[in-house]
């Protein structure tokens, strides 16, 4: 499963995202909102996100704001999330093999249309490679939620 939210200012993106993964066939659920709702709060929408991210092993979620950043560092406090800025193609996909994240957030205002789709597009195709170094990294994060969230 994959999961959408967004604020007022992604609301567009992720309707174009979410007509990508529909053409692709993918399971989504997008957690909204349906329509721009000015002065809505992102905090509340990444942080339902990510609890439905790492409720379930393999799924995944695609998080917009204005600038990105926001929508990252909420999700992020979820026990489990594993959030990273999409700023490039090549950046995600280190991201994703390597850091083995769960959710991508991306920045409405900061890039285009076809940057934030070519990002999503190599999220998706971009999976973990478990090396012994990135597996104790990993837990090395995993170990300090536990004790200290």
């Amino acid at each position: 499963m994959i999961y959408l939210g967004s604020d007022h200012r992604g609301f567009l993106l992720k309707e174009k995202i979410k007509e990508l993964l529909l053409s692709l066939s993918l399971d989504i659920y997008d957690l909204g909102p349906n329509k721009i709702i000015p002065d809505d709060d992102y905090p509340l929408i990444s942080i339902e996100l990510a609890k439905k991210v790492v409720a379930k092993h393999g799924d995944l979620g695609i998080l917009i704001c204005g600038s990105g950043a926001g929508a990252c560092l909420a999700a992020n406090k979820v026990k489990g999330a594993l959030a990273a800025l999409g700023f490039s193609e090549k950046q995600i996909a280190a991201a994703r093999t390597e850091d083995n994240i769960n959710i991508l957030c991306l920045s409405a205002n900061h890039l285009d249309e076809d940057q934030n789709i070519n990002i999503v597009k190599s999220f998706l195709n971009s999976f973990y490679i478990a090396e012994e170094r990135r597996i104790k990294r990993l837990q090395q994060i995993a170990d300090y939620e536990s004790k200290n969230c």
